[in-house]
């Protein structure tokens, strides 16, 4: 038994059982990848794959039951090498923080210039995408570290710590009739809307707020960003519904802000790791920099009896 065949395997699945981008994945031939699985087939006295002919098509059940055994055992793997590079190389290395726009324009700036000045010689990558991309980089291991309101805490392969409340904002020009009266749920249906896409940035709360008064309100555009709402509010276009942290007194002169957590309730955003994965020293220091309550005792204790066992000080 040897990793590549545990790595064939495990890209099998990942590419939906087409053995061409298994080959691609692992810079190797489709023959080559056939026959690390057949050996690893052999080796284990079972068939992992259901095959119509020479394709693949789907797990068998032993094939279902092992697969979790071997992404562990390449998960530990890395988790081992991660291990000595950090003793040979305590600060330096990579950092891939993947996040939604609002956190990484908003929310993240002051913790990535600590992180920065802490550790210089680091690389640090920053992802932006969508909650339920920020997920799939985790589980993949192309990010070590993910931030985002929504999402993160529906897959058991990560483990999702909070990291601070928030409450929408309802942004106008100046002199909007709104500013003249009391905010209210009603009085935002009268008017065109502009606000985040489904999934992104407490949405999910916009549209609950608005059902359970069974009101419908008049959304004309929705954008990914903060950036791109507010620059529609300030053409007229409609009345902007965004995170409060997006809203900047000092650079949003030709904008006007109403608090509207009364009527959207509080968000919490939150910061998510793969659980087992292997965090590095700089990843325990960004993630305590960017949320101070998450000390590295926290997150090793959130991840549970089997982080412990895989981490040190030092």
């Amino acid at each position: 038994m040897n990793f590549q065949q545990l790595r064939s395997v495990r890209e099998a699945v990942r590419c939906g059982f087409n053995l061409t981008e298994v080959a691609h994945a692992l810079h190797t031939s489709q023959p080559g990848v056939s026959r690390q699985i057949r050996e690893l087939e052999e080796e284990l006295g079972i068939e992992l794959f259901v095959r119509a002919g020479k394709r693949l098509t789907g797990l068998t059940e032993p094939g279902g039951h092992v697969l979790p055994i071997i992404e562990r055992m390449l998960m530990e793997s890395s988790n081992l090498r991660h291990a000595g590079q950090e003793f040979v190389a305590q600060q330096s290395g990579l950092l891939s923080v993947a996040a939604t726009h609002s956190q990484a324009r908003y929310a993240m700036p002051v913790a990535v210039q600590e992180f920065r000045a802490q550790f210089p010689n680091v690389k640090l990558h920053l992802h932006q995408g969508s909650p339920k991309q920020i997920a799939q980089m985790l589980i993949d291991g192309e990010a070590d570290v993910g931030i985002a309101t929504e999402a993160l805490g529906d897959y058991p392969q990560l483990v999702a710590l909070p990291c601070y409340r928030w409450t929408h904002s309802v942004i106008v020009p100046p002199g909007h009739a709104l500013l003249d009266a009391p905010l209210t749920l009603e009085a935002l249906t009268r008017h065109p809307l502009i606000t985040y896409d489904t999934g992104f940035t407490g949405r999910s709360r916009i549209d609950e707020a608005f059902a359970q008064r069974g009101l419908e309100p008049n959304i004309v555009l929705a954008a990914m960003d903060a950036d791109v709402i507010k620059t529609y509010v300030q053409l007229g276009m409609g009345v902007g519904i965004v995170a409060g942290v997006a809203y900047e007194t000092e650079r949003d002169t030709q904008l006007r802000a109403l608090d509207a957590g009364r009527l959207f309730g509080i968000n919490m955003t939150k910061l998510a790791v793969r659980r087992g994965n292997y965090l590095r020293k700089y990843v325990h220091a960004f993630i305590e920099s960017f949320a101070p309550t998450l000390t590295r005792a926290v997150v090793e204790k959130a991840l549970g009896d089997e982080a412990k066992g895989s981490h040190y000080e030092i």
